[in-house]
Parts: C-alpha cells; sequence; structure tokens
C-alpha cells in the first residue's frame, strides 16, 4: 500500500498545496502526484511539536527507548513493503535495499534505544565554595530535519533516532523526488509515538522547506545535502541563532601506496565507490595512486568497474541502478563529457555514447 499522507499532531492528512508529480527513475515513468503542504500544514505541524515537547521533552528515558524499539520492531515486519517502495521511488536494487538497508535502519533506532538510557551529566566540581558544579543534558526543543533523495529512509532514521531519544520533538521533510518511504513510516509513527512528537510535511524546499527551517518555534535544523544548501540554510536562519547540524556531503579519496594489495583495493573500489549507483556521500570519488602500481591499479579497476550489473533494479543479478533523475543524469554525463574533452584525460570503461 502506497501511502502519501503528511502527518500532523497525529492525525494523517492530505497536503492542500500544489501536487509534484513523482517518477520511477529506472522507466522516467510518472508513479504519482503528491500534494504538498501548504503554508498553514507547516505552521501547524511546528506547533504541534512544539506543544508535544512540553511532556515529551519530560519523559524517561525508558519510555523513549521503548517507542524506539516498538517502532524497530514495526519497521523489521514492513520490511519488503519498504524495500519495494525505496526501490520503486530511487531505482535501488531491490535486494540491496531490502537486505543491506533495512536491517540497518531497524538499527540506528535499536541503537538510540539503547542510547537514551545512557545519557547523563557528569559533576563538574566545586568552583564555588558550598556549591557543586553539574553538567546536565536537556532536549533542545523542535527540531526541522530535511532529508536527501540517496537514502531517503535511512536518513530519516538517522534523523528521528537521535533527535527522540533526547527527548525532542521533530518536523521531518523529505526530498521532494523520494517522498514514499518516509509517508510509509509516518504511518508508523502515527501509531507509535504521542500526536505532535514526529510530524511529516511535504513539498520543494524553495516553499515547504524555507517555511519550515525559517520557522520562530524551530529550535534546531538538521540538514543532509548540498553545499548550497547548507549555505542557504545558514544564512535563511541566521537571524533566529537557530542550532545547525549539517552533513554537506564529501570527495572522499583512497590513497594507494606501492605495497598494497591491488586486487582488494580494486575490489573494495568496485563496491564502495558505486553502490547505490555512486549517489552515497561517502563513495570513493578520488584516487591518489603511487607510481609504482598506478598502471595495474587503472587496468584493473577499469576490468571491474566494467563488470558491474546495470539493469532492472527488481533482478537479483543487478548491482547498479538508475541515478535519481533525468536531470541527475544529464549533469553527472556532462562532467564525463567534459573531461574526456581534455587531452590528458583517457576514459578506460563507460558509454559513449
Amino acid at each position: 500500500m502506497m501511502h502519501d499522507k503528511l502527518l500532523i499532531d497525529g492525525k494523517l492528512e492530505a497536503g492542500q498545496g500544489a501536487a509534484l508529480a513523482v517518477f520511477n527513475p529506472a522507466t522516467g515513468e510518472e508513479i504519482a502526484r503528491i500534494p504538498q503542504a501548504d503554508l498553514h500544514q507547516v505552521d501547524a505541524a511546528v506547533r504541534a511539536a512544539e506543544s508535544a515537547f512540553a511532556q515529551w521533552g519530560q519523559t524517561t528515558p525508558k519510555t523513549r527507548s521503548l517507542l524506539l524499539l516498538e517502532l524497530a520492531d514495526a519497521i523489521e515486519q514492513h520490511a519488503e513493503t519498504f524495500a519495494r517502495l525505496e526501490s520503486l521511488n530511487c531505482g535501488k536494487p531491490y535486494h540491496a535495499a531490502l537486505n543491506d538497508e533495512l536491517p540497518a535502519v531497524a538499527d540506528v533506532f535499536r541503537f538510540f534505544a539503547g542510547a537514551a538510557r545512557c545519557l547523563s551529566g557528569s559533576a563538574a566540581g566545586e568552583y564555588l565554595e558550598g556549591h557543586t558544579s553539574m553538567i546536565r543534558r536537556d532536549p533542545i526543543g523542535v527540531v526541522a530535519s530535511i532529508v536527501p533523495w540517496n537514502y531517503p529512509l535511512m536518513m530519516a532514521a538517522w534523523k528521528l533516532a537521535p533527535a527522540l531519544a533526547a527527548g525532542n520533538c521533530v518536523v521531518l521533510k523529505p526530498a521532494e523526488q523520494t517522498p514514499f518511504t518516509t509517508f510509509h513510516l509516518a504511518s508508523l509513527l502515527a501509531d507509535i509515538f504521542p500526536a505532535g512528537v514526529v510530524n511529516v510535511v511535504f513539498g520543494t524546499g524553495a516553499a515547504i522547506g524555507d517555511a519550515l527551517t525559517g520557522h520562530p518555534l524551530v529550535n534546531m535544523v538538521s540538514l543532509t545535502g548540498s553545499i548550497a544548501i547548507g549555505a542557504h540554510i545558514l544564512s535563511h536562519t541566521a537571524s533566529s541563532i537557530k542550532r545547525t547540524h549539517m552533513e554537506l556531503g564529501g570527495k572522499a579519496p583512497v590513497i594507494v601506496f606501492d605495497d598494497a594489495n591491488i586486487d582488494q583495493v580494486v575490489d573494495g573500489i568496485r563496491s564502495f565507490g558505486f553502490y547505490n549507483a555512486r549517489q552515497d556521500c561517502t563513495a570513493a570519488r578520488r584516487l591518489y595512486v603511487q607510481r609504482g602500481v598506478y598502471d595495474d591499479v587503472v587496468s584493473k579497476l577499469g576490468q571491474a568497474v566494467a563488470s558491474l550489473n546495470m539493469g532492472d533494479p527488481n533482478s537479483e543479478d543487478t548491482e547498479l541502478g538508475p541515478l535519481i533523475t533525468a536531470a541527475q543524469l544529464e549533469r553527472v554525463a556532462g562532467f564525463v563529457e567534459q573531461a574526456s574533452a581534455l587531452p590528458h584525460i583517457q576514459v578506460i570503461t563507460g558509454a559513449t555514447g
């Protein structure tokens, strides 16, 4: 069952804004048109979170831990549904979503269920006669979390679990390209957590994202996304001095020395440089190879990458799915064309047309 409802104050409701088309990256087919939230719904979601925080922020670690464990169990029970939705909406190979990502998603909630019971303050000592200075940890309040399109469910878990474990309330916005698993997660959250503790809104960053992150009752913004979006949010929220948590991607390097086991190097790069169609902020992106093994690495890596199986995300043999959108495909192809036009660049493998 495909869900398309927002979660606001414990209730699932349709968005009241303009509809956005959602596509299957593997086929280019439009698979849904989903109404965005309107500004009143964004405001209602934030106010519901702020209202719920008065009680949720005072709950015991035991209470928060048990609910996170219940959510982890529910995710496992719905694992096949989540994997199908993630594959359909992102183009991920179904077997990879089911066997790699879903166990990790459930484990994130279980990890923070345990962490919730370990939050403690420590005595800092007597710095003033007759008084003891102490450190204690208090929840921040309402957290606005923005989730990217490359790992929609996993990133939702990374955003929600630590915030909830610490006693915060959350308003979560998935990427407009990939809302399906977040909507399905919202249907589970509605049955498990008190109303308002978790809210889910949907829409573009320019309209709904800005309204959410700039809301005066939001105390912290958590983003996983591009440097440009991170810079925009920092600028957009500067006047209210909100706390921010920014994971803004990266260009992970691999350094290969002459004494390295080249077969292991190549196998590792084949796996971790191209997993999730390279749409991964920790993917191996750059290689610095010592001269003595350079030619061997280039030759073997070219052969290994050429052996990657591309195809139907539903096939057990598929290793490499599609890029998320046609626009992203054009962007990446443009980089390849620009690079291949340079006189010092040699294309080792890959399609040329």
